[in-house]
């Protein structure tokens, strides 16, 4: 009779090593190509309102521009790559740049008269007011 060495994480190690190699050989991601300026977003709530909270640092204010149809909101701005010195050699470039557009569909319906943003260090905060539901009013019928 032969004595075999258990293994218990050999099949794991297999795994991992497969699941590796399979990502590695995955070509990137959008949100991952150099040069594509993606800002992040917190969506949040209160009882009156919903907020949005992106962060976007190095772009004017100027430069971004929010709009809002149908309970869906779009963020859209440019990022300027404004260090146009020729004489520069660059060895990394890992600071995105271009053009960007963020839009979503609001997860409750808000009112678009009553929408408030402001853009300071870097972050861009809007303020949605929800539109309250009416809670249907009790009839009493009175009973002949």
């Amino acid at each position: 009779m032969t004595l075999v060495r258990f293994e218990p994480f050999k099949e794991l190690e297999y795994l991992n090593n497969r699941l590796r190699r399979i990502f590695d050989e995955t070509p990137v991601t959008v949100k991952e190509t150099p040069g594509i300026f993606n800002p992040r977003l917190n969506v949040f709530e209160d009882n009156q309102n919903l907020y949005i909270e992106a962060e976007i640092p190095g772009v004017n204010k100027e430069d971004l521009k929010i709009s809002l149809q149908d309970n869906t909101i779009t963020i859209s701005g440019e990022k300027k790559f404004e260090d146009e010195k020729k004489e520069k050699n660059y060895y990394r470039v890992e600071r995105r740049y271009g053009s960007f557009r963020r839009s979503f569909s609001l997860p409750v319906e808000v009112n678009d008269s009553k929408v408030e943003a402001k853009f300071e260090n870097g972050v861009l905060k809007v303020s949605l007011e929800k539109v309250v539901e009416q809670q249907p009013e009790e009839k009493v019928i009175t009973i002949q």
